[in-house]
């Protein structure tokens, strides 16, 4: 069972925490006990989160950007010394259809969503092997198992089909130095990169035909599965995929 606080005394690194999951996800461990250390593009909207709860602390960088990454791990250990928990949550997606076909935009793509996860979850690992302790909770999605049509988003598609592999990969390498190593897998659920899907009638009647629930999933269904990964429930529990999408994916 979960105490009030179960992330007392514990650090908390969480990307894309501006708006939708992110925001959530760094308020929820906040909430927790955590202190939360919130990186995203855009400071007035981390600002704006901080200003909700005392625990979480602003640092504006593009997680795509080596030296963004490097500052983002030494101001958390130069303010708390140590760090428990990263959340690798920045992601963007494709765009419109015929952008897909560029090379660019798959290199974008895969930069953000792939190759920042890799670099960022080396760099937590090191303090956290000193530690013998923590957890890097990857954000993948359902579309790394399924495909997105009649949504085309190839790039999107594989970059998390990376992660799910980096996830499982890494969760091994990194098991001898007690560091657990999990991925989200999120359904539908309304955030700001598929806010014109949602306001969409038909797409919400399709949505809705086609899920096993019947509706897409609300930002709290994820609160449990996330204090699940970053805390001690876990400590069995490493190298998995969990999939959140209302049985989107067992249809």
């Amino acid at each position: 069972m979960l105490g009030p606080k179960p992330l007392a005394d514990r650090v908390a690194i969480v990307t894309g925490a501006s708006s939708g999951l992110g925001a959530r996800f760094a308020s929820v461990l906040a909430d927790a006990g955590a202190e939360v250390v919130a990186s995203a593009r855009r400071l007035e909207r981390l600002e704006e989160l901080a200003r909700t709860n005392r625990a979480i602390h602003p640092l504006a960088g593009d997680v795509g950007e080596p030296a963004d990454r490097e500052r983002l791990v030494a101001t958390t250990l130069e303010r708390f010394g140590r760090i428990d928990i990263c959340v690798n949550n920045a992601g963007i997606s494709s765009g419109a259809a015929e952008r897909q076909a560029t090379v660019e935009v798959f290199r974008q793509v895969m930069r953000v969503n792939v190759e920042a996860v890799f670099a960022l979850s080396h760099a937590v690992a090191t303090a956290m092997r000193a530690q013998r302790s923590g957890s890097v909770i990857n954000v993948s999605s359902m579309f790394s198992f399924v495909a997105s049509a009649p949504v085309p988003e190839a790039p999107y598609v594989t970059s998390k089909s990376a992660v799910n592999g980096l996830t499982r990969e890494l969760a091994v390498q990194w098991a001898p130095d007690g560091i657990r190593v999990n991925a989200i897998a999120p359904g539908w659920f309304p955030t700001e990169m598929n806010a014109a899907l949602f306001e969409d009638e038909r797409t919400q009647r399709w949505l809705e035909r086609n899920c096993p629930l019947g509706r897409p999933g609300r930002i709290d269904e994820l609160d449990g599965i996330l204090l699940f990964l970053a805390s001690d429930a876990s400590s069995y529990c490493t190298g998995q995929v969990i999939v959140i999408d209302g049985g989107w994916t067992i249809r």
